[in-house]
Formats: C-alpha cells, structure tokens, sequence
C-alpha cells in the first residue's frame, strides 16, 4: 500500500508539477500577446505620426514653392503667355517656340495626351517669367502637320505694353486651311 500512495503522491506532485509549468506557460503567451498587442499598437502610433509629418512635409514644401515663385516672379513683373488650339482644328501641333525681345524663352514640344488636351479645349501656360515694364516684342513659331498632311510652320510677331501689374497674354493657334488666322493673339 505504501507503494501506491508513494505512486499517488507521485502523479499528484508531477500533475502539480505540470499544472504549474502550464501555468508558467501560459502567463508567457499571455504577457507575449499583450507585448505583441502594445507593440502594433506603438507601429499604429508611429505610423500616424508618420503621415502627419508627410503631410506637413508636403504642405510646406507647397508653400515654399508658392513663395519661391512669388520671389523669382514678382507680380509687377509678371508675364505669362498661355496656348490653345482654335476650335474644331485638326492640326497637329508638334511644336512651340517662343521668344520675348529677341531673348528665347520657351520652346515646348506636345505629346500627342497633351495636344488632346488642347484639341479639347484645354490652355497651357507655355512660359511665366519677368520683364520690365514698357514696349516688348514677342515672336512665336509654331510647328505641326495640318489635318490632310502638310508640314506647317508659321511665325508671328505681336508687341504688347507690360505694366506695373502682372501681364496675362493667349496665342491661339490654327491650321491655316482652317481659315482662321495662323496664330492669334489676345491679352487677358
């Protein structure tokens, strides 16, 4: 008998023995768990802190941007000459190149996504830059393909008065079996 309690006693110690190792285990997984759940909610947080900083990121690097522009632009001296393509025009306008006072400042060349845009109706704003107030000269040479296939390139020169506030000028281009005038031009 005394052999079976010492069994007894022994199952009990090593159930006991188990019970407490389970129990060791289990407060593991569960101080692990609560880690593992602090630890994403810390990567959440930083995330967060993360996108904000982006965003101020972003946001100031526009208005610094907004800044610079208005520093190497400055209103009172502010030309901006933008291009569209006349209504219902076919042409295909591969290039402009555009110089104010003899000086070269713009020369752009369309992809066809951009001269969709302009066939929609859309406008660029070919070149923003400074020039001093009085008399200018401002040539454009337009480059392209007319709707039936010729080659078409045609030059135009326009003067305009800057005055002291910024000087918004429109050049319309058109193909010149369109019958409208090759290219126009408008102050806004």
């Amino acid at each position: 008998m005394s052999s079976n309690i010492r069994n007894v006693t022994i199952a009990v110690l090593l159930c006991l023995g188990c019970a407490h190792v389970w129990a060791e285990k289990n407060d593991r997984q569960q101080k692990n768990d609560r880690q593992q759940k602090y630890d994403r909610q810390q990567m959440k947080g930083l995330d967060e802190e993360v996108q904000a900083i982006k965003s101020d990121v972003l946001r100031i690097a526009e208005e610094l941007r907004r800044l610079e522009e208005k520093l190497l632009y400055p209103s009172g001296t502010q030309v901006a000459v933008f291009v569209s393509l006349a209504r219902s025009d076919q042409m295909r306008l591969d290039a402009v190149r555009l110089q104010i006072d003899g000086q070269l400042v713009a020369h752009y060349i369309y992809s066809a996504k951009e001269l969709e845009a302009l066939r929609k109706g859309g406008v660029q704003r070919l070149y923003v830059g400074n020039v001093a107030t009085g008399e200018h000269q401002l040539e454009a040479v337009v480059v392209g393909v007319l709707a039936n296939g010729a080659e078409y390139s045609r030059t135009e020169r326009f003067a305009f008065r800057k005055e002291v506030k910024p000087k918004l000028v429109g050049l319309t281009v058109a193909g010149s079996d369109s019958g409208n005038t090759p290219i126009t031009f408008e102050e806004w």
